[in-house]
């Protein structure tokens, strides 16, 4: 048991490295920190970007997302990094953007992420000085882009415990995705590969459904009662996989089934790790997520 519990912690300290674990002032539902890479653009004129990620910390800390109260130790901790890859003016950029979100494995030390989405279709501009206003009804390249994943990262904790727990929040992201579309702004057309607007879509779709049923599953009633129960743990893991492998063939190519094994093959390694199901959760996961089967290989030892 504290080995597995070990590799829990040790998974989800990895991927949520970047985080702080000190509160920031006036947090409202995030403990978030920002991360600004700007190392590729050429040229000393670009040092008024070191403002930028204290700026977008204190926009995702101190605005309110929800109406409801969250404790301190309720805080949705998150990273926000971006690299910027190229400058088309002074102000105006392309970054790839990085968003990471976690929440507590309750009855452990460890923490499980949640989300982690990688998106490198970014462009926004943004001079030395400007504030970071906040108006979801009103499109903005950068803050828009905050908003939308502020609401995404509510949605999943929210779909954690709770079914469908995170609809509103994903029914605004999808709002804001439909503002920007309107605008043609790169990243928020589905239709044309925008990265934005298939994740607001599929979250949002019925058909998806069932994969965010998943999701309250593995966090709710497997790893929040995994020191508990460890079998019925296990058991309501491999329930979720077996899930995921009815739903297979008709989502295996979408974003969201992708963002779930992205996020967790990991965690689900050692999850069954030297555990008597072991080779049962080695073959689901083989059907399921064969993409990740260098990870997987080590429950065959």
């Amino acid at each position: 048991m504290a080995g597995i519990l070990h590799r829990l912690v040790v998974v989800t300290f990895v991927a949520s490295c970047v985080c702080v674990w000190a509160q920031p002032v006036n947090a409202r539902e995030f403990r978030c920190t920002a991360q600004v890479n700007y190392r590729q653009l050429e040229g000393s004129g670009f040092t008024f970007l070191d403002d930028l990620p204290l700026l977008i910390e204190d926009y995702v800390n101190k605005n309110n997302w929800t109406n409801d109260t969250f404790e301190p130790e309720e805080l949705i901790e998150c990273s926000i990094q971006v690299v910027i890859s190229e400058n088309m003016t002074l102000t105006s950029f392309r970054a790839q953007l990085i968003i990471t979100s976690t929440r507590p494995i309750y009855g452990t030390t460890a923490k499980t992420t949640v989300l982690q989405v990688n998106d490198n279709q970014w462009e926004f501009t943004y001079s030395q000085g400007t504030p970071l206003i906040f108006e979801t009804e009103r499109f903005d390249a950068l803050t828009s882009v905050l908003d939308f994943y502020a609401y995404i990262m509510l949605g999943y904790d929210y779909d954690t415990f709770s079914e469908f727990g995170g609809e509103e929040w994903f029914q605004k992201a999808k709002r804001i995705q439909e503002l920007a579309s309107n605008k043609s702004s790169v990243g928020w057309n589905a239709l044309r590969d925008g990265r934005r607007g298939e994740l607001a879509e599929q979250l949002t779709e019925v058909r998806f459904r069932p994969l965010r049923q998943v999701y309250y599953r593995y966090h709710y009633e497997a790893l929040d009662h995994f020191t508990k129960d460890t079998d019925q743990a296990r058991t309501v893991v491999l329930e979720v996989l077996g899930t995921m492998q009815d739903l297979y063939e008709d989502l295996a190519r979408q974003l969201v089934f992708d963002i779930f094994f992205s996020t967790k093959h990991k965690e689900l390694a050692a999850i069954f790790e030297q555990s008597s199901v072991s080779s049962q959760a080695l073959s689901l996961l083989a059907a399921v997520d064969p993409s990740h089967m260098t990870v997987y290989s080590e429950l065959a030892n």
